[in-house]
């Protein structure tokens, strides 16, 4: 009989709730089958086997919470477990899980297996950080990938890739909540990822005083740059160039000259970030993610649109992963996909600031004595009056409308 632990499901992560149970005692499983869905202040994933066997105990109830390593059920393995290497250890110390065979997308190289045989630790890694595995060099028996080789690819970098990847919904949210199906009347218990959310919510209310402030952005000259360059760039590259997008690359740049809003609360301390990493709110159904596009002022505005694509993609498909959530300085939500036109957003603490992207309106506008119909849209900026006051948040935003308002509508590229 061997006891499962409970997994780490992210770098900072301590501890996990039980959000459903996929199996019940008796029933059969292969090796990486889904056994329970886990989540985390970060993420909701399933755990997998690592085993081929019967299930013989579930020592963990739903909406439990328990810390990592701690047993959360026992089953029975099917006959002898293979050997691994050290590095490669599953859960229990004296059972190793069998190797299971990956498809390739391509023939293999020359003196490699036709199929390569990945432990579970290596299938994580892969899983964790997106890799191609056709990118990876064995040096294991046969040309198996091993751990060392994972951290040794991730150590030196990965190859370029080409930009495909699938498109995310034009001009929309990341990921639209489906349709609700609460019945009028309805009892609903609260657990999981909207218990993790109410929690976050009402801390973020309660110890961070918000201050607002919303300005009025001519949005024309990206509204005709986007549509001259959006069909090309999607045969291009494979995925939407969205007007989010250049929101985002606005405020990644702006953010290096108002570092201020750059930061997060500790305490009696205030900490500005070297990187910025910025937050984008996802909702998939009724759940809400806070992905995170890391050195997003390093990225050009295809390195950006593709990025918002990827991760609303994996948060579509419950492939998010604590790497995925980690690390975010500041919040950029797109509300304006469902209509909104004024927001006030709450602060995704420890950030300091979120700025909610309304809805591109066209109205007849005054320019000079002239009335002209233009594309607005508000831009909602909510502060930690702790840390920010109203003339930096003003010149912050001031300064994001003056990117969006001169860009080039007539520019021969957005690359």
């Amino acid at each position: 009989m061997t006891e499962i632990t409970m997994p780490k499901l992210g770098e900072s992560v301590t501890e996990g709730t039980i959000e459903n149970w996929l199996v019940k005692v008796g029933d059969h499983v292969s090796e990486y089958d889904p056994v329970c869905e886990v989540n985390t202040a970060k993420v909701t994933a399933e755990v997998p086997s690592v085993y081929d066997g019967v299930i013989t105990e579930i020592l963990v109830q739903e909406g439990e919470t328990v810390e990592v390593g701690v047993p959360i059920y026992k089953i029975e393995v099917d006959g002898a477990a293979e050997e691994t290497e050290p590095e490669d250890e599953a859960v229990s110390e004296d059972t190793a899980p069998k190797e299971k065979p990956v498809k390739q997308s391509k023939p293999a190289a020359a003196g490699q297996p036709g199929d390569r045989r990945l432990s579970p630790v290596v299938m994580r890694l892969i899983g964790e950080h997106n890799i191609n595995i056709d990118e990876l060099q064995g040096t294991g028996f046969k040309g198996r990938i091993t751990k060392k080789d994972v951290e040794k690819y991730l150590a030196d970098g990965p190859k370029e890739q080409p930009a495909i990847e699938a498109a995310a919904q034009e001009d929309k949210a990341p990921v639209q909540p489906a349709a609700s199906s609460v019945k009028s009347g309805e009892s609903i218990k609260v657990s999981g990822v909207r218990k993790e959310i109410a929690r976050r919510m009402v801390q973020s209310k309660t110890e961070i005083p918000h201050a607002w402030l919303m300005m009025e952005v001519d949005a024309t000259n990206l509204v005709n740059l986007r549509n001259k360059h959006k069909a090309r760039f999607k045969e291009q590259e494979g995925y939407n160039l969205t007007f989010f997008s250049f929101f985002v690359k606005a405020v990644s740049e702006v953010l290096k000259d108002y570092p201020i809003l750059n930061s997060s609360w500790d305490g009696d301390t205030i900490t500005v970030h070297d990187d910025i990493n910025l937050s984008i709110a996802v909702a998939n159904e009724d759940k809400l993610f806070v992905p995170v596009i890391k050195n997003a002022d390093e990225r050009s505005l295809t390195g950006i649109a593709k990025s918002i694509s990827t991760l609303a993609n994996k948060a579509r498909s419950n492939k998010l992963t604590g790497d995925d959530m980690a690390g975010g300085t500041f919040t950029v939500n797109n509300t304006g996909a469902f209509g909104s036109v004024q927001s006030m957003g709450i602060i995704n603490q420890p950030q300091v600031a979120i700025l909610q992207v309304e809805s591109i309106i066209k109205k007849p506008v005054f320019i000079g004595d002239m009335l002209a119909a233009r594309h607005m849209v508000n831009l909602c900026l909510s502060i930690d009056h702790r840390v920010l006051d109203g003339l930096v948040a003003g010149q912050f935003l001031k300064a994001v409308k003056e990117k969006i308002e001169n860009l080039d509508p007539d520019a021969d590229s957005v690359y």
